[in-house]
Formats: C-alpha cells, structure tokens, sequence
C-alpha cells in the first residue's frame, strides 16, 4: 500500500524548470531514496511532498492528504529534517527538545533518542556552539519527536564524519524497523545501496530511473569494474574496444575499466597477449554508484542529442 503517491509534479522558478513530470509512489514501511546529484530537483520535489512549496502542477497525496490544503493534518504524521535548518543560537540542546516536544499531544521520549545520537553530554550547550554534525544530529532527533509515520531525511548525514555516518545509517534502519516509512534524499551513492528498498534517480527534474539498488546495478551497462597496473603500458585503442567495455579511465598507472563479464574475459587476454603483468588485479562487482554514472551519462547523451 502507498502511503506517499507522486503524479506529474512540476515546479519552475521562473524560466528555471527544477522539477518536470516527476512520479514515484513510497510504499507504507520501505526506505524509500531519491539521489541525484546538486541542482537535479531533488529537495524541490521533496518540499512540495512536504507542503513546503506549492507545485505548480501534478497532485501528491501524503496518507491520502493533500499536503498544502491539508497541511495541519500532514504535519501529525510527517517528520522532517531539512537540508538547511537553523534554530535560536542561545537555546540549549535540552530546551530545544523540551520546547518542541510541547508541540505534541503525545511526544515520543527524547532521552533514549539523544542518547542513541550522541547528544546525551551536550544537553546543557547552546546551539550557537554545537558542530555541525552535533547540529544535524539534534535535527534528526527533533524529526522523531511526534512519532511520525513518515520521517523525511534530506541529506541526512552530509556534515557527520565516517564513523558517525555509519551509526546514523543503524539508527535509520531502527526506526524503520519499529514501522516508520522513510523518505531519504541524499547523494551518497554507498547510503543509498546501504539503506534503501528502493531509489528513485534524478537528473535535471526529471526521474530517469527507478528500482531496487540491485536492479539498477545489474541493469547498467556497467555490471563489473576491473582495476589493475600494467608492468608495461596498454595500447589506449584496444583498451577502448575491448567487448561490453562502457568506459576505461586512468588513475595515474592504474587502469579502470567498466564493462560485463565479456569485458573480463577480454581484459584477461589481452593482458595474456600483450604479456604484461597485471599489479593489484581487481574485479569486482559495480555498485550503485557505477550504476548511477551509466545512467546519467545516458541522459546527458541523449539530451546533448536531441
């Protein structure tokens, strides 16, 4: 069952079209991603779920409520945290999430939360001093207060360090463990494959793919990355022509090549005939972010064509 449902939306700024004909449904329970690179329309579509912005066209239902009309209601089973927030700098963490738990009827319990997140020994600083990761984590946390049925994250762990990316991704898949659909954009290729049920790929407005990680990975063009140093350099030309080869690219003396598995298999020869010896021989499965590059590469083709 969907409980977030896209048809046609279309927003423009003037002569500037940031969302054209988009259409997805979120399905009540998934993790649900809409990736993309910066400026591919991907907040603007999210906003306009949100009832943040008024789309000029298309309808969006969110459980069946219409986001502006019905925003009051949206906003009780919607939790957000935006890519850009700001609060008062001299409220301190504690007061934060005192104040917008007053918001509730029923708010969830925030001390298990600030803990999970790391808050727990910054309670009495003011958000003025809180890094930027301390910030984002406090966001997240002032998402859950309502105990919503759709938590929205829109580049969710874009200032926190490795480790602490990591640990949110845990906490992403807890909350929708205990029944929260999440809707999560991000330019994260490795979170999205990590996260997400499904993703929903933008590009200059529009949708140009949409499925499961594993459907677009062995839907592209590119299915497997072969990575080596040649002891002697390769002919550039046969590298290019070598079968099912998408792309070759040179990282110094390594040599990169994406293709299927006829790619290997010519790779393999070619090293054998031209009797070089391959360092640091690597193949290995692509990943969403392989899959991503082929799809967009394809659409700026196709748009450079037209």
């Amino acid at each position: 069952m969907s409980i977030v449902e896209v048809q046609g939306l279309r927003k423009t700024y003037g002569a500037v079209t940031a969302v054209d004909d988009v259409s997805f449904t979120v399905a009540e329970g998934e993790v649900f991603g809409i990736l993309g690179p910066n400026g591919a329309g991907k907040t603007t579509a999210v906003e306009c779920v949100e009832g943040l912005r008024t789309a000029d066209a298309g309808t969006i239902r969110v459980a069946g409520l219409d986001p502006v009309r019905q925003h009051d209601e949206v906003t009780r089973i919607l939790g957000v945290q935006l890519q850009e927030s700001e609060l008062q700098a001299k409220l301190t963490v504690r007061e934060t999430l005192e104040m917008y738990s007053a918001f509730y009827a029923r708010p969830a319990d925030w001390r298990p939360l600030v803990a999970r997140l790391g808050l727990a020994e910054q309670l009495g600083r003011r958000f003025g001093k809180l890094s930027g990761g301390q910030k984002q984590r406090l966001f997240i946390a002032l998402s859950l207060l309502g105990n919503p049925r759709i938590a929205v994250f829109d580049e969710l762990t874009a200032a926190l360090d490795p480790r602490a990316r990591r640990e949110t991704w845990q906490l992403v898949r807890d909350i929708n463990s205990s029944g929260v659909t999440i809707l999560l954009v991000t330019h994260f290729m490795e979170e999205a494959q990590y996260l997400c049920d499904r993703v929903a790929v933008f590009d200059r407005g529009r949708v140009v793919a949409l499925g499961t990680p594993d459907a677009l990975i062995s839907g592209s063009d590119s299915s497997v990355v072969i990575s080596f140093r040649p002891s002697e350099p390769l002919p550039a030309a046969a590298l290019e022509s070598l079968p099912g080869a998408v792309s070759v690219a040179y990282e110094g003396a390594k040599v990169i090549v994406r293709g299927n598995d006829e790619t290997v298999d010519a790779v393999l020869a070619m090293i054998g005939r031209e009797r070089v010896t391959a360092r640091g021989l690597r193949i290995v499965d692509a990943t969403l972010d392989d899959a991503f590059l082929s799809i967009t590469a394809k659409t700026e083709a196709a748009q450079e064509g037209s």
